[in-house]
């Protein structure tokens, strides 16, 4: 394995960057998306059954099947990245929306009552007491979507773009072994990498949550 990493260093390097920009993007795409979308299902409770319902519709599409279908929708071509970044922003947003509206949800309505008490409008509320507060679940959320879109985006090798995926075809197509462990290794890794970063982020922006 050694040997192949030496022999194609940039063919790897190459694929790990474009699985890290496929991956990565969509996530915070998502994420920005989420936020605003899981906040209306608690601030009109009539919207939350319908969006967790949508939301898991979202989610159970088949990955494939919506990175071949998007083309047709964007107009876009069949190898653009695009169609990878949508598809997985959609799965992101399906899984994270759910997750803010349950984290907003699970703030005490003594707090909220006692910021209102104290002076706090709605949106200063919303950003200064509810979103902190929410944060150790919304942020569980962001770890799970963050995983599954590492290794969704290998599956976009099986219509020519899919990052450290391109590795396992080319290992299927020409029965070489090593470049199937290279990807399992790297994508593997990647995975554990971004979680560790994420609960690292948690641990520095809730203290109180350690307590």
């Amino acid at each position: 394995m050694i040997q192949y990493l030496q022999n194609n260093s940039d063919t790897v390097l190459a694929a790990l960057r474009q699985h890290l920009y496929l991956a990565l993007v969509p996530v915070l795409l998502g994420f920005v998306i989420a936020l605003p979308v899981g906040y209306l299902g608690v601030r009109f409770p009539w919207l939350y059954h319908p969006l967790v319902n949508v939301c898991g519709v979202l989610y159970s599409i088949p990955s494939l099947a919506l990175f071949v279908f998007l083309p047709v929708v964007l107009g876009t071509k069949i190898l653009s990245p695009l169609n990878i970044i949508v598809a997985l922003t959609i799965y992101t947003v399906a899984l994270l929306a759910r997750t803010v509206a349950d984290g907003l949800r699970s703030v005490d309505k003594l707090v909220n009552e006692a910021a209102t008490a104290m002076g706090y409008r709605r949106t200063r509320r919303l950003i200064d007491v509810e979103l902190p507060v929410a944060l150790p679940v919304i942020l569980a959320g962001l770890r799970v979507a963050t995983v599954a879109n590492i290794s969704l985006v290998s599956v976009g090798a099986l219509i020519g773009i899919g990052g450290l995926g391109q590795l396992f075809t080319r290992g299927f197509q020409l029965f070489y072994l090593e470049p199937i462990i290279v990807g399992i290794v790297l994508s593997v890794l990647l995975a554990a990498v971004a979680d560790l970063i994420i609960v690292l982020i948690q641990r520095a922006v809730t203290p109180w949550a350690r307590a």
